[in-house]
C-alpha cells in the first residue's frame, strides 16, 4: 500500500495528514500526476464522501502549483468558469473536487457546461479490501488506538464497506477509548461501541 503525503508544515507531534493509495483510487491519481497531459488544464475529482478526494487535490496542488475549488458542484458558476479560464491562461492544473460529474452535476451555464465537458475525471471507488484495513490501520494510529489484527478483520466485516463508515466507527472507538482510559481495542469493547453508534451491521454468526 503505497501513500502520498501532504507537504504541509504540521506542529510537532501531530502525524501527518497522507492519502493512501489502493485498486480503488490508483487510476485517480494516476490521471492527476499527469496532469501535463490533460487536454485541458482542468480536472474533476470525484468519489464517495470522506473518500479522501479534497486531500488528494489539496496534495496535487502543493505538487503542480495549481489551484483547487473544494465542494465546486456547489460553488458560483460564473466563479467557476473564470476560474477555468485562469487554468488555461497560465498553464497550470485546476483541480474541481465534486460529488459527482455532468450531467449529474447540473451546469445551467453553457460555456461552462462544454468546459467541463472536456476535463479528465478522477474517480476514486468504494475501498478494496486492501484499502480499507489500510485506511482503519492509519486512523487507529492517528488516533493512538491498539487493535490486534482480528480486531481490525472483525471490524470490517461487521461495517458498511464505505469510507464514512470507517471514519465514524474509528471515531466512536476513540471517544469509548478515551472515556474508558484504555486505547486497547478488543471485539468486545469494538462490538458494544458500534452496537451503541448504530453502525453494526451484523452478517450472520458472531466470530
Amino acid at each position: 500500500m503505497s501513500q502520498l503525503a501532504l507537504p504541509l508544515a504540521m506542529p510537532d507531534g501531530a502525524r501527518r495528514a497522507q492519502f493512501l493509495i489502493g485498486a480503488a483510487n490508483e487510476r485517480a491519481v494516476h490521471v492527476l500526476e499527469h496532469w501535463a497531459t490533460w487536454p485541458v488544464m482542468a480536472a474533476i475529482i470525484t468519489g464517495p464522501r470522506k473518500s479522501g478526494r479534497s486531500l488528494l487535490a489539496r496534495t496535487m496542488v502543493k505538487r503542480s502549483g495549481g489551484t483547487m475549488i473544494d465542494d465546486a458542484d456547489c460553488h458560483n458558476e460564473t466563479a467557476l468558469f473564470h476560474a477555468w479560464n485562469a487554468a488555461q491562461a497560465a498553464r497550470l492544473p485546476l483541480f474541481l473536487v465534486a460529488h459527482d460529474v455532468p450531467p449529474r452535476w447540473e451546469v445551467k451555464l453553457p460555456d461552462l457546461r462544454s468546459r467541463l465537458g472536456a476535463c479528465p475525471v478522477a474517480r476514486i471507488e468504494p475501498p478494496d479490501d486492501a484499502l480499507a484495513t489500510a485506511i482503519v490501520r492509519q486512523l487507529l494510529d492517528r488516533h493512538e488506538l491498539v487493535a490486534p489484527d482480528d480486531v481490525v478483520a472483525w471490524l470490517l466485516r461487521r461495517i458498511e464497506r464505505s469510507y464514512l463508515s470507517i471514519l465514524r466507527s474509528v471515531e466512536g472507538l476513540e471517544e469509548e477509548a478515551s472515556r474508558s482510559n484504555n486505547r486497547r481495542l478488543s471485539i468486545p469493547m469494538t462490538r458494544a461501541t458500534l452496537t451503541k453508534t448504530g453502525l453494526l451491521r451484523e452478517t450472520g454468526a458472531d466470530r
